[in-house]
């Protein structure tokens, strides 16, 4: 297939992201609303929770989320969205808006044809985004929350160009181009898509950088979560397919923790992590 098709979609996706009113997929109807609301200085949470009560699949996971392990130690359930929002935050709605936009996406018949890379995206996304949570909570002491929403969000590219490359039928057919094309474009237009939803720059910044090789002596920045906690699910839930493309290399793992560290890191965060995949669900 001439890689003339791939150009198409890429230069339909920049004419899209570059306009002055930018048409956003249908399955992030839902993220651009609760974004819109949530930059409402005045907004309370009984306003949040009625647009959350409207949305079931979204309040079914917030509650999930708010009597999970890793937001619930004491064991005291939550039966309602509003409880469920004071529990784990509002800023957690939106975390919780883009794994039902995606989880929608999933199920919807123009990805059918992604069914496999569509599994393992998921998987991944999941894992990335519990790992993100669990370092920037333990080592780089900084917001959990934002972390995990960064997790979630970081291969949106992906997610967004397999909905873009359903339209052409030749794309889709030839899937060692499909997956060139994911595999390369999908930092940049994640963090384009990100960017014209108005996440906050360290967050666009994370993104953009979270298939950039480097070395990291310590994790201190939101970019250095991202980056670490990506490197340490691409060892048992990596999204890529190994019939195009190389294992994803971390070895930088091996020079940032000991075997010993490493195995502790996940180990501790396995409960959590398995935790917060069932909240998320997908």
């Amino acid at each position: 297939m001439s890689n003339a098709v791939t150009f198409k979609v890429l230069e339909d996706i920049a004419k899209d992201l570059s306009g002055d009113e930018i048409t956003f997929p249908t399955f992030l109807d839902i993220t651009f609303q609760v974004r819109t609301a949530l930059k409402d200085p005045n907004l309370n949470v009984d306003q949040l929770a009625k647009l959350v009560g409207a949305e079931p699949l979204m309040s079914t996971k917030i509650i999930r989320m708010a009597n999970s392990v890793a937001l619930n130690p004491s064991g005291r359930e939550i039966a309602d969205v509003k409880n469920g929002i004071i529990r784990v935050g509002m800023e957690a709605v939106r975390t919780v808006s883009f794994a039902v936009a995606m989880e929608q996406l999933l199920k919807s018949k123009q990805m059918q044809p992604f069914e496999g890379i569509s599994r393992r995206l998921w998987e991944h996304t999941a894992h990335v985004a519990a790992l993100a949570r669990v370092l920037a909570r333990k080592i780089a002491r900084i917001n959990g929350d934002e972390a995990m929403f960064t997790g979630l969000v970081h291969d949106i590219g992906v997610f967004y160009l397999m909905s873009r490359a359903a339209g052409f039928p030749e794309l889709v057919a030839d899937k060692a181009e499909l997956h060139a094309l994911l595999v390369g474009w999908h930092d940049n237009i994640g963090h384009a898509l990100l960017s014209a939803l108005g996440s906050p720059e360290s967050v666009l910044l994370a993104v953009q950088e979270h298939e950039t090789d480097r070395e990291i002596k310590e994790i201190k920045t939101l970019s250095d979560v991202l980056y670490v906690a990506n490197k340490i699910a691409n060892r048992t839930a990596s999204w890529r397919d190994p019939e195009f493309d190389g294992a994803v290399d971390t070895s930088m793992l091996d020079s940032l923790f000991d075997a010993e560290t490493l195995a502790g890191i996940v180990d501790e965060s396995e409960e959590e992590v398995a935790s917060l995949k069932t909240a998320l669900g997908g």
